[in-house]
């Protein structure tokens, strides 16, 4: 069984800085992809960024570009989200999930383990 822990999330003015954590269980980790994803009250979960089993490749959405950084250390279980210049439209609740395989995806569908997310709020 995989826990999803994330935490970090919190109230922040805008132009500010968060760093999400999300630690899991299991012997498994440094063999999945891992990714982040936001859900705002009404909307669909979307993808915010995504980080390859070994660490090397990631990617990220236009939305958070050039603010945000997702790294790894699996010698911790630890995925991080790093936002910077947060803006209000950030505002959600986000969650950690770990990939079906060793890349990840753009996709809910593309990770099967999920966290019960942590709340970001931006005020403006």
């Amino acid at each position: 069984q995989v826990q999803l822990v994330e935490s970090g999330g919190g109230l922040v003015q805008a132009g500010g800085s968060l760093r999400l954590s999300c630690a899991a269980s299991g012997r498994t980790f440094s063999s999945y992809a891992m990714g982040w994803f936001r859900q705002a009250p009404g909307k669909e979960r979307e993808f915010v960024a995504a980080i390859t089993w070994s660490g090397v490749t990631t990617y990220n959405a236009n939305s958070v570009r050039g603010r945000s950084t997702i790294s790894r250390d699996n010698a911790k279980n630890t995925v991080y989200l790093q936002v910077n210049a947060l803006k209000p439209e950030d505002t959600a609740v986000y969650y950690c999930g770990r990939g079906r395989t060793a890349v990840g995806g753009r996709t809910p569908l593309d990770y099967n383990y999920w966290g019960q997310g942590t709340q970001v709020t931006v005020s403006s």
